[in-house]
């Protein structure tokens, strides 16, 4: 990391002491970088990106234009002196224009989004996650590695939502219980889950791995490890290993032996890439407690 100028400047950037750049970084136009701020090798900040103090962004990012990296919290709108909170964001992410995010959050590698994506603070964020476009994530929350968020996802305070975890447009993860209070509880995605479009799941709920959530379900309670849960209120009416594709009548779950796009076992299989983790590896991905698959028993309403 060399403690230099920009390889390349848009015209009036504005840049704070104490920055370090990486080799090969491009700035656009218009770019405000703040003191302290630290950007790997071949960062790229589209025009008018404002990093504010205390956001480290790893290698070979890309930001494009009009975003905000490390946007202030409360604290600093009420007094204007509040403490630096850092924002860290790992190598290769991808943040797309209109995206803010704000400090006090660690968000892993290969991170990416859709426009106009909202981060709370206090959030950490695993590695090669996307969030889509118009996704909000309230802060105080934790969500895990290789999580697909489509667009329009509105993630509530304290949410858990653990790797490998789909989540389709326009899903609703609440967590006042009654609304208004101060009593929030977080909705809890266990590995392997899918929340299909338009669901809504009430607080403090568990959603067991492997579930499916289906399309305009309303979750009011607790789904069992892989449920089927349909309808207004939400109800069990099968196994996801039951499931089968109405074309060939072949098996679809557990996805993870079906579907290898964006997944780490991408140049294999799900099997042979599970077998090949240490206890350390899969104690990473959450999957040193991985719930067994052959049961053809019938998941119990």
């Amino acid at each position: 990391m060399q403690q230099n100028q920009p390889a390349r400047q848009g015209s009036q950037c504005v840049i704070g002491s104490d920055v370090r750049f990486g080799e090969n970084v491009t700035l656009g136009h218009h770019c405000i970088l703040e003191d302290g701020v630290v950007l790997g090798d071949n960062v790229y900040l589209d025009s008018n990106t404002i990093v504010r103090r205390g956001v480290t962004l790893g290698a070979d990012s890309f930001v494009g234009a009009n975003c905000i990296l490390g946007e202030y919290q409360m604290d600093f709108c009420r007094d204007r002196s509040a403490p630096v909170h850092p924002l860290t964001i790992g190598a290769h992410a991808l943040i797309r224009s209109n995206t803010v995010l704000y400090s006090g959050s660690s968000i892993g590698e290969g991170f990416q989004t859709g426009h106009h994506v909202t981060i709370r603070e206090k959030t950490w964020i695993g590695d090669h996650v996307s969030v889509g476009t118009l996704s909000d994530i309230q802060g105080n929350c934790r969500i895990g590695n290789y999580v697909r968020m489509h667009s329009n996802v509105h993630i509530g305070q304290l949410s858990r939502v653990d790797d490998f975890v789909w989540i389709f447009p326009y899903v609703v993860l609440t967590n006042d219980p009654t609304p208004p209070s101060e009593n929030f509880v977080g909705v809890h995605l266990h590995s392997f889950s899918i929340v299909a479009t338009g669901a809504l799941v009430m607080p403090g709920l568990e959603i067991g791995q492997d579930a499916l959530v289906a399309a305009g379900a309303i979750v009011t309670k607790p789904v069992p490890p892989y449920a089927v849960v349909v309808g207004n209120p939400g109800r069990v009416t099968s196994d996801v290993r039951k499931v089968k594709n109405k074309i060939t009548g072949e098996p679809v779950y557990p996805w993870r032996h079906h579907f290898k796009t964006y997944m780490p076992w991408e140049d294999s299989d799900f099997q042979r890439w599970y077998d090949g983790l240490d206890l350390a590896g899969k104690q990473h991905f959450g999957l040193e407690s991985l719930l067994p698959e052959d049961s053809e028993k019938e998941t119990k309403r």
